[in-house]
C-alpha cells in the first residue's frame, strides 16, 4: 500500500491478508523511497516477483523493490530519475516501465533489466494543449498510463488537455509516438481509465466533472472513440461539496463498474448488462473514510479495497454478487494511504 511519505506516510506498506474475511493486517512498512503514491507489481526474467512505485516528487522517480517474506521490501538498486515532475501512475508494458508525469505533463518510459530493476535514462514523450479550466487545464497534466489487453499500444490519460493519447512503443529504445487522440469534452478532466473485459470498450474517470466517459476501443486500428456519458455523481451547485472521482474499477466477468469519488466521499457502483455500452448506476455506499484516492479489487473479485488519504486508511468492503453493491467489512490503519496492489 502506497502513501505520501510527506505528508504522514509511512512509504510502501505490507500487510497480510485473511483469505476468509478479506481482513488486513500492516506487518511492515518501507520509507526507502518518498512519496511512493501508486505501485505496480511485476516479474522479472526468472518470473520473480518486483514490486515497481513511483516517488511522486518534483525530481520524479522510479523505485524497485524485491519482496522478500520475513525481510519485507528489500530496495532493488537505486531510484532511477525520469528527467520528469510528479508522476502520479506507472504501469509495465513487456521490458519498459511507463510514468505518466502529472506536473511536467509528459509520459516517460523506463527499461528494464533482467532482474526487473529499472535503468536510465529516460525516454520522454512530452504533451501540449489546455483545457476551459484555467486552474486546473492551463497545461497538460498526464495523470495514468497504461498498455492495451493486447500490449501492442500505450494509452495515456491527460487531464490538462482532456484527451486520450494512443502510442506506438518502439520496445528497442523506449521512445513514444503518438498514433491518435480523442477528445473529450472540454472541461472534463479524465483521470483514469479501465477496459472492458470483452476488448471492444474502455471507461474513462473524469476528474473535474463526475463523469464517467464510454468509450469504442479499437485495437486494430489503435482509436478511441468516445459516445455516452454517465454521471456518477452529482455535480453539486454553489456551496454544495464538489465531487472529485479519483479510480475506477471493472470487475473481472465485466458485470460491474466501481467509482470512487472524492470531496463526496462515497463509492458509486455501476451495472454493465449486455457488453456494457449502457454503464446504470445501481446506487453508492460510503467509502469508509475521506478522499478515497485508490480502488482495488483483491485477486478473486470478491473484495473491494479504497485507499483514504485523509482520513488515512484502507477499508474493505464485500461485494453482493448479485447487485456488485460494496459493503464495508472493516478497515486498516495507513497513514495517508494513496494505492493499494495484491501480489
Amino acid at each position: 500500500m502506497g502513501s505520501f511519505t510527506s505528508t504522514g506516510g509511512r512509504g510502501i506498506t505490507t500487510a497480510d491478508v485473511d483469505p476468509a474475511t478479506g481482513a488486513l493486517t500492516p506487518v511492515g512498512a518501507t520509507d526507502a523511497l518518498a512519496d511512493p503514491s501508486y505501485l505496480a507489481l511485476a516479474v522479472d526474467a526468472a518470473d520473480a516477483p518486483v514490486l515497481y512505485a513511483v516517488s511522486e516528487t518534483k525530481r520524479g522517480a522510479v523505485g524497485a523493490f524485491r519482496p522478500s517474506g520475513a525481510a519485507g521490501l528489500v530496495p532493488l538498486g537505486s531510484p532511477v530519475a525520469v528527467d520528469a515532475s510528479g508522476p502520479t501512475h506507472l504501469s509495465v508494458s513487456g521490458n519498459r516501465l511507463l510514468t505518466a508525469n502529472y506536473t511536467s505533463g509528459s509520459v516517460s518510459t523506463l527499461a528494464r533489466a533482467a532482474d526487473g530493476r529499472p535503468t536510465g535514462p529516460a525516454s520522454v514523450l512530452r504533451h501540449h494543449g489546455s483545457g476551459p479550466d484555467a486552474d486546473r487545464q492551463g497545461e497538460p497534466h498526464a495523470h495514468q498510463v497504461l498498455p492495451d489487453p493486447g500490449g501492442r499500444w500505450v494509452l495515456s490519460v491527460d487531464l490538462g488537455t482532456d484527451s486520450v493519447r494512443v502510442c506506438a512503443l518502439d520496445a528497442a529504445s523506449g521512445a513514444l509516438r503518438v498514433h491518435s487522440e480523442a477528445a473529450l469534452a472540454p472541461g472534463n478532466g479524465p483521470r483514469h481509465l479501465a477496459f472492458h473485459p470483452g476488448g471492444a470498450l474502455l471507461y474513462v474517470l473524469n476528474e473535474l466533472r463526475p463523469l464517467l466517459t464510454v468509450c469504442r476501443w479499437d485495437a486494430a486500428a489503435g482509436t478511441v472513440e468516445p459516445v455516452a456519458e454517465v454521471p456518477v455523481a452529482p455535480e453539486g451547485g454553489s456551496g454544495a461539496v464538489r465531487a472529485y472521482p479519483s479510480a475506477l474499477v471493472v470487475s473481472p466477468d465485466g458485470r460491474f463498474l466501481w467509482a470512487a469519488v472524492r470531496g463526496l466521499d462515497l463509492i458509486a457502483a455501476l451495472a454493465l448488462p449486455g457488453d456494457g455500452a449502457k454503464p446504470l448506476v445501481t446506487g453508492s455506499v460510503p467509502c469508509g473514510g475521506r478522499w478515497p484516492r485508490d480502488l482495488a479489487l483483491d485477486p478473486a473479485g470478491r473484495r473491494l479495497y479504497a485507499a483514504n488519504e485523509h482520513s488515512g486508511d484502507v477499508t474493505w468492503f464485500d461485494v453482493d454478487p448479485l447487485t456488485g453493491l460494496p459493503r464495508r467489512a472493516g478497515s486498516a490503519a495507513v497513514p495517508a494511504a494513496t494505492c493499494v496492489v495484491f501480489g
